[in-house]
């Protein structure tokens, strides 16, 4: 996708930095000629709201108590709203939003309107561009909060109203047209990832051999397996055991360290090393005599949002392991491949969901882990299903990455043609 445009006849200087050169008939006015802070307003017959990502949304009346609620202030729909609060903390949320819905905020927050005629739609861009490329470098204190003295002489353009209005209904067309493209192959990648899911459970719950014999496997949720399959606890086919669940001291030094490996450190199917944690190398001997990890193992999360989560060790790279299952595979690698396999087809999910213990965080003991239900075959028919599907699965997951790159470029043109447009770099 790519809008073709011009630039304007003439430019000029702006005088500032993040908007560098402007069209030569385009004013620059201050913040505050065009825009000033609404006096606070309570009102608690509104609901609470808040700024996501650059747009006001409703938030839970029931979680904020009225107490607080009282002392929120009043944002009607037209209003322009700033949450200039801990920049520092937060750098990648859209901070400014012009707000399509009556809601009361954090008393915090800055509620604008305008002093002169102007297009909402087009300070709607120009400020999400003011936000990004300028407001986070403004703000004082330690948590980096602003006011609107912080922001009130910084420089904006006005162009004419009529170019504004032009503006503001080019970008809004423009960027739906974006946004719909980006939202199809966000569908398309759902779908090749439901496809590859369909492929795992098939081939690893049935076999390659559409006609081969199938018997009851005795449990409901499971349903019919090959004939000559066994179901059995997996510490049948591979030693089970898991992690610390304990907290080292973690230190600082790279030469004398050891990572310690969570399953947050899981990435895909490898294990990012540059976010793990590291301990001393006395304590990863202590956590090695139950749990040493070697090539062709498998990692599981046992606790958690990540409950399930797995990968299998690459080559090796001497780590320690926190609330994670450890699968031994004697350097097996289609063993460890076909036990992730066996996890990401589903049937772990209906385990965890059936032995999983304590509420919202979840946790797999481990002696559930060691009794998960698992599949006997053969060696050689065990080997085939791994080559299909690492043959298949890899095919779909280049297309993933095709449309996940696409997405990305989607995304970098929208926020170029945003910038470009509302600045006047190009004419419409």
């Amino acid at each position: 996708m790519e809008i073709k445009l011009k630039r304007y006849g003439k430019y000029k200087d702006s005088g500032v930095e993040w908007l560098g050169e402007i069209p030569e008939h385009w004013e620059v006015s201050k913040f505050k000629r065009i825009f000033f802070e609404k006096k606070k307003v309570t009102n608690i017959g509104l609901n609470c709201g808040s700024i996501s990502f650059g747009r006001v949304i409703y938030k839970d009346d029931e979680k904020i108590p009225e107490s607080t609620k009282r002392s929120y202030q009043e944002v009607l729909r037209g209003d322009f709203l700033i949450n200039p609060l801990n920049l520092n903390y937060d750098l990648i949320s859209l901070r400014i939003a012009l707000s399509e819905i009556a809601v009361v905020v954090s008393s915090g927050y800055i509620v604008l309107n305008h002093n002169i005629e102007i297009s909402k739609k087009y300070y709607k861009w120009l400020l999400h561009i003011f936000d990004i490329a300028y407001m986070k470098t403004l703000g004082s204190g330690v948590r980096q909060t602003l006011s609107f003295n912080h922001i009130s002489d910084s420089l904006l353009t006005y162009p004419p109203l009529k170019e504004q209005t032009a503006i503001a209904k080019f970008l809004d067309d423009k960027t739906e047209m974006i946004d719909q493209a980006i939202r199809v192959k966000q569908e398309q990648i759902v779908l090749l990832k439901e496809r590859r899911q369909v492929l795992i459970h098939q081939a690893v719950t049935r076999g390659l051999d559409s006609k081969v014999k199938l018997k009851d496997s005795g449990v409901e949720w499971i349903g019919e397996i090959p004939e000559h399959w066994l179901l059995v606890p997996i510490r049948r086919i591979v030693d089970v055991r898991d992690g610390t669940h304990d907290t080292p001291l973690y230190i600082e030094e790279e030469i004398e360290s050891v990572p310690l490996v969570t399953s947050k450190d899981f990435d895909n199917n490898i294990i990012n090393f540059a976010t793990t944690k590291k301990i001393s190398k006395s304590d990863h001997i202590k956590i090695s005599k139950r749990s040493g990890v070697n090539t062709a193992d498998v990692l599981m999360s046992m606790i958690g949002g990540n409950i399930g989560k797995s990968v299998v060790v690459g080559d090796f790279y001497d780590f320690s392991i926190k609330n994670v299952a450890l699968f031994k595979t004697n350097k097996d690698l289609s063993l460890g491949q076909y036990v992730r396999y066996y996890f990401e087809s589903g049937l772990l999910d209906k385990q965890i969901e059936l032995k999983s213990k304590g509420g919202a965080q979840g946790f797999l003991s481990l002696s559930d882990t060691r009794n998960l239900w698992f599949f006997k075959i053969e060696n050689d028919e065990r080997d085939k299903i791994v080559k299909h599907l690492n043959n298949e699965t890899f095919k779909i997951d280049t297309a993933i990455s095709l449309k996940e790159k696409e997405i990305e470029k989607l995304k970098e043109y929208k926020a170029s043609l945003i910038n470009s447009v509302v600045t006047g770099k190009v004419r419409i």
